[in-house]
């Protein structure tokens, strides 16, 4: 979502990057096209003043002076700032609470809450923890539903009333419940609005009270722009929000909220909703986040996302295969698709540093076509034809274009792609490098 943002401030660095001294009326331009570019992007005014300030102060100075490159200096002093207004990361506080430690969700209707629920409840037992949710939202029939959906596809236990009960007691029976069945964190879904209300606030001041819960997380979705700043603020002053969670980051939003929330209510923002998919869900680290919004790649959290798709055991039989020339069509099938567990192209690339400005040469949909093609392709082929291609004649790739619903030259290209990975990596077995078109072969 941070896109626009993203390429922006590019823009301006590398303008700055061309000049051989930094004066300070270079200063005075550069930040003006930052505070245009920031408030575009939907940051609240008071935070962009406040971050040009102290931005153009340390640019000014004596720090600038001693740099040879006061270009690279002037970005790093934005990425610190920026590090600076997005907070430190601040893991879930349970220390003081006793089992199960009780986590209350709260956010406006439509924020993605029922949902950001279930996420949480599989990142903590990615964690070592057991989770059991209680659906207390009882405005809406559909989310008790929802919830009881989702704990069922995850694996969690779900407890509920239905919508005739109290929240307020749904929520303590559930503790009870929770207890019994000696879960270690219980998390709360509660009722949302269209907007905040007394009723609403009423009814949440009443479970955080009986319920005495170690974390009030707020749900915000990023779409919302800078009211999603007002909601935060809202909330956070009638029930005492101890942590924000962004939805929809990858979406069209322009990534203001996420800037903004953190300054101005001084909650921190804990995790980040990364899509649809259950495991898009990931904790914050502000750091990491800057360095996004500037360019500048984000290697740790590229690295966690392999490893989370990519078993160690399996890369080293893969690593033998591939030198013993034993790679199969399966094996690169079964590599692709943990790619795709990865995320969207246009998303691992802005991770990888120098790469972000390529996404915007990347047809997303056109990628994940072509991806889905070549699956379908190696899906219509038999176990024997996957183990050998070589007795792929003809006849077998037509009717493989066929099973498939592509043209025989979409199944010969992928083949061709297959065979040229093994041309290079028999070179690299007998120690020499590969041919590259255009470059003399080396020995």
């Amino acid at each position: 979502m941070f896109e626009n943002l993203t390429d922006r401030l590019q823009g301006i660095f590398d303008n700055l990057g061309r000049s051989g001294k930094l004066t300070e009326k270079d200063v005075d331009t550069v930040m003006r096209e930052v505070r245009m570019a920031l408030l575009e992007a939907d940051v609240a005014l008071p935070v962009v003043k406040d971050f040009v300030k102290r931005v153009k102060e340390r640019a000014i100075g004596q720090e600038v002076a001693k740099s040879l490159k006061p270009g690279q200096m002037v970005v790093k002093i934005v990425h610190e700032e920026l590090i600076q207004t997005l907070g430190e990361a601040e893991k879930l506080n349970f220390s003081g609470s006793t089992k199960p430690h009780v986590i209350m969700m709260v956010g406006l209707q439509g924020s993605g809450k029922t949902t950001t629920t279930a996420k949480l409840a599989v990142l903590l037992r990615k964690e070592g923890r057991t989770p059991y949710l209680v659906a207390a939202d009882t405005q809406r029939p559909a989310a008790v539903e929802q919830l009881k959906t989702l704990g069922r596809q995850i694996g969690v236990p779900v407890y509920d009333e239905g919508t005739t009960s109290r929240p307020a007691d749904i929520c303590v029976n559930g503790i009870k419940a929770a207890k019994e069945a000696n879960a270690a964190v219980v998390i709360l879904d509660t009722a949302g609005r269209l907007q905040i209300d007394d009723t609403l606030m009423g009814e949440l001041e009443e479970i955080k009270r009986r319920t005495n819960p170690a974390e009030v997380l707020l749900v915000a979705d990023s779409m919302t722009g800078q009211e999603a700043v007002n909601i935060a603020q809202g909330f956070n002053s009638r029930v005492g929000v101890t942590g924000l969670i962004l939805t929809k980051i990858d979406g069209d939003a322009r990534g203001g909220a996420a800037i903004s929330m953190r300054a101005v209510t001084n909650v921190p923002i804990k995790f980040l909703g990364t899509g649809e998919k259950i495991d898009g869900f990931e904790t914050f680290y502000p750091d990491r986040l800057a360095s996004r919004i500037l360019g500048m790649g984000d290697v740790l959290s590229l690295i966690e996302k392999a490893e989370e798709a990519f078993d160690e055991q399996e890369a080293l039989k893969l690593q033998k295969k591939l030198m013993e020339n034993q790679f199969t069509l399966q094996d690169f099938l079964e590599q692709l698709q943990k790619i795709k567990k990865m995320g969207p192209f246009s998303q691992i690339l802005g991770m990888i540093p120098g790469m972000d400005r390529m996404r915007g040469q990347i047809n997303q949909e056109e990628a994940e076509q072509r991806l889905k093609r070549v699956e379908a392709i190696i899906n219509s082929m038999t176990k024997a034809e996957r183990n050998n291609p070589k007795i792929l004649n003809a006849s077998r790739r037509q009717r493989i274009a066929r099973g498939s619903g592509v043209q025989v030259r979409d199944v010969n290209e992928v083949l061709k792609q297959f065979r040229d990975m093994q041309t290079l990596m028999s070179q690299l077995r007998k120690g020499r490098f590969p041919n590259i078109p255009g470059l003399p072969g080396l020995r």
